[in-house]
C-alpha cells in the first residue's frame, strides 16, 4: 500500500490550494485525489468575485490575506507563467435606508479598522465609477478599490501545477470510497484504485461531504443549493474597468460584474434551490427566474431594460446553517481535518484556507485561529452570523 504524509480529498480550488501549501511547507509525500479532473466540479461554476467586504469580521481577515495572494499570484507560486486572470476593477455596494444601510456602515467601519480601504462615497462618485447604474434609492454606497474578479480554471490549475512541481502526487479520475481507520484514528483512504495510507487526511469534498459523514458516522450539517447565473448583453457594455456591484436594495440582493469585457454577469445573492441528490450537472435556468432577475437588473441598470440573455448556467453551493465554512479537526477523530461548507465564497478565500489547513496538518499553529469555524459551533450555538440577514453570502 502506498503511503503519504497527507492525503487531500477533492481537487477543486480549496483542495488544490491545500495540496500546494502542504508541499510548500516541506511535506515530501502529498496526494491530491480527485474523482474527475482538477477544477471540474463546483469550482468551475464559480463567479470568481474577489472582495474583502464581509459583515463577518473573521471572513474579512481571511479575504484580506487571500487578496494579497491573488494580487501577485505568479510571485506567490514562484512561477512567472502562473496567472490568476485577475481583473482589478474595485467593488461597489449600495444599501437602502434602514437596517441594511446601518449594517453596511458598520461593515465598512470594521474593514477600515483592519486596514482596508473601504470608503463611503456619494452617488456622483459612484456614477463616475459605474455610470450604468441608477443610485436614486441608495442611502449608503460603499467602495472597495482593492477588489475585482479572477479566473477559476487558472487559479485552480495554478495551485495544482505548483503542488506537482514541489513533489505532490495528483490522482485524477480516482474516487475515494471510504476511510481507513485504526480505532478513532484515520490512517488513510479507500479508493476505486486501491487503498492509500496517510498520517493525515483532509476532506475538501464540497457537496460530497455527505459521503464523509456516512463514513465517519458524524453529523456534518450541509445543504446543497443550486444557484442560477446568467449573462446579459446590450449596447451599453459593462466593461472590465467597471467595478463589481452588490445591490442590497434589490429583493434578490443581486451581484454583478463584467463578463467578457462587454456583458453583465448577474446572480442573486440569497439562498438558492435546495438539492436532494449530489449533482453538479447543469440545471435549466427557468424563464421565470430570468425574468425576475431581469426586472431587478432593469430597475438598477436602466440601459439593461431591453437586454438579451446571452447565456445561463447553475452553480452548486455547499451551505452550512450559518453560511460559513467548517474548518479544522473532526471532533473525536484523530488524523482527519475538515474544509467544507463555503456557501459560495470558497474561491475568494481559497489561498489562505489552503495555507491554514496545511499549517494545521503539518502540526503547526495556524496564522489565523480556526476556532470560530469549528464544527462544534453548531452544537454550542456560537454561529457566525452576518449583518445582512439569514441566507445571504455576507
Amino acid at each position: 500500500m502506498k503511503s503519504f504524509d497527507t492525503i487531500v480529498i477533492g481537487g477543486g480550488v480549496i483542495g488544490s490550494s491545500i495540496a500546494y501549501h502542504l508541499a510548500r511547507l516541506g511535506q515530501k509525500h502529498v496526494a491530491l485525489i480527485e474523482r474527475d479532473r482538477i477544477g471540474n466540479g463546483t469550482t468551475a461554476q464559480s463567479s470568481c468575485i474577489l472582495r474583502t467586504h464581509y459583515s463577518v469580521p473573521e471572513n474579512v481577515t481571511l479575504a484580506q490575506r487571500s487578496w494579497a495572494v491573488f494580487r501577485d499570484f505568479a510571485a506567490y507560486l514562484d512561477d512567472p507563467e502562473a496567472s490568476a486572470g485577475l481583473v482589478r476593477c474595485g467593488y461597489l455596494i449600495v444599501a437602502p435606508e434602514g437596517e441594511r444601510a446601518d449594517a453596511l456602515r458598520a461593515s465598512l467601519a470594521a474593514q477600515r479598522a483592519q486596514g482596508i480601504e473601504a470608503n463611503e462615497i456619494d452617488a456622483g462618485m459612484a456614477k463616475a465609477l459605474l455610470p450604468l447604474a441608477d443610485y436614486g434609492d441608495a442611502a449608503l454606497i460603499g467602495h472597495e478599490p482593492e477588489a475585482g474578479f479572477a479566473d477559476a480554471y487558472l487559479v485552480t490549475t495554478g495551485f495544482a501545477r505548483a503542488a506537482r512541481r514541489l513533489g505532490a502526487t495528483l490522482l485524477e479520475g480516482t474516487t475515494v470510497t471510504g476511510l481507513l481507520r485504526d480505532g478513532d484514528r484515520v490512517t488513510g483512504v479507500r479508493t476505486d484504485q486501491g487503498d492509500f495510507s496517510a498520517g493525515c487526511v483532509i476532506s475538501a469534498q464540497n457537496i460530497w461531504t455527505s459521503e464523509l459523514a456516512d463514513w465517519i458516522g458524524l453529523p456534518l450539517p450541509l445543504r446543497r443549493e443550486r444557484h442560477a447565473v446568467m449573462t446579459l448583453a446590450c449596447d451599453a457594455h459593462y466593461t472590465n474597468a467597471m467595478p463589481v456591484f452588490k445591490d442590497l436594495a434589490s429583493p434578490g440582493m443581486l451581484y454583478c460584474r463584467s463578463y467578457g469585457g462587454q456583458q453583465m454577469l448577474v446572480s442573486e445573492g440569497l439562498a438558492g434551490e435546495a438539492m436532494d441528490a449530489i449533482d453538479t450537472n447543469q440545471g435549466d435556468v427557468p424563464m421565470d427566474t430570468v425574468l425576475a432577475v431581469g426586472e431587478q437588473v432593469a430597475r438598477r441598470f436602466p440601459a439593461y431594460a431591453d437586454a438579451g440573455l446571452a447565456s445561463s448556467w447553475t452553480g452548486v453551493y455547499d451551505v452550512t446553517p450559518d453560511w460559513n465554512p467548517v474548518l479544522g479537526r473532526a471532533p473525536g477523530i484523530d488524523g482527519l481535518l475538515l474544509a467544507y461548507g463555503f456557501s459560495g465564497h470558497g474561491f475568494k478565500l481559497s489561498p489562505v484556507i489552503g495555507r491554514l489547513m496545511a499549517q494545521v496538518a503539518a502540526g503547526g499553529v495556524p496564522e489565523v485561529s480556526l476556532v470560530p469555524y469549528a464544527l462544534e459551533r453548531f452544537a454550542t450555538g456560537r454561529l457566525l452570523r452576518g449583518r445582512y440577514g439569514a441566507g445571504a453570502v455576507s
